[in-house]
């Protein structure tokens, strides 16, 4: 589900910035900037609380299906290690954002994910370690070709969410 909820994000951020005419990193006037940089933060929340509050309902209804605890030590260390990386990244973002530097801010989100999932992969799945991988990768490489950060970010946060989360359910949950 978080892979459609980005790509449903990524897809609204499109039409706003670059059908528009206006392209998200060619806008120099700064007051548009913030302008519009505030919908797109908006939007990237909305995003996000949909997907973290889809994966606690699902995580929750499968553990109460198996007569588990959802909030158990190991779920603590891995909310923590995932966390760290996540809101190291969010400020990071922030200076980022604040300083004008808005072609850096997909890069530097799909690299600060990738290190939160690589850090909480010792809590959870094997997989996690590599999907994280994937997502620093992908960050370094929109990194590189900076002009084109909304499509690296479709990439990592919606297509390989939705191709990670079929390859898990395919290999633990049938």
């Amino acid at each position: 589900m978080a892979g459609l909820y980005a790509l449903a994000g990524a897809y609204w951020a499109f039409k706003m910035y670059y059908i528009s005419g206006e392209g998200f990193y060619s806008i120099l006037d700064s007051e548009q900037l913030i302008d519009n940089a505030q919908a797109f933060f908006l939007l990237a929340l909305v995003v996000l609380v949909l997907a973290l509050s889809t994966a606690i309902f699902l995580s929750w209804k499968r553990a109460r299906s198996k007569g588990e605890q959802l909030w158990n030590p190991v779920a603590r260390r891995l909310v923590v290690n995932l966390a760290i990386p996540l809101v190291t990244g969010g400020f990071f973002v922030l200076i980022i954002f604040s300083k004008g530097l808005v072609g850096l801010i997909a890069p530097v989100t799909l690299i600060f994910y990738g290190l939160a999932l690589f850090n909480a992969g010792k809590f959870t799945f094997e997989e996690v370690k590599y999907f994280g991988i994937i997502e620093i990768i992908l960050g370094l490489l929109a990194l590189y070709f900076i002009g084109y950060g909304l499509l690296f970010w479709s990439i990592g946060f919606g297509f390989l969410h939705i191709v990670y989360g079929l390859y898990m359910h395919f290999k633990y949950e049938r």
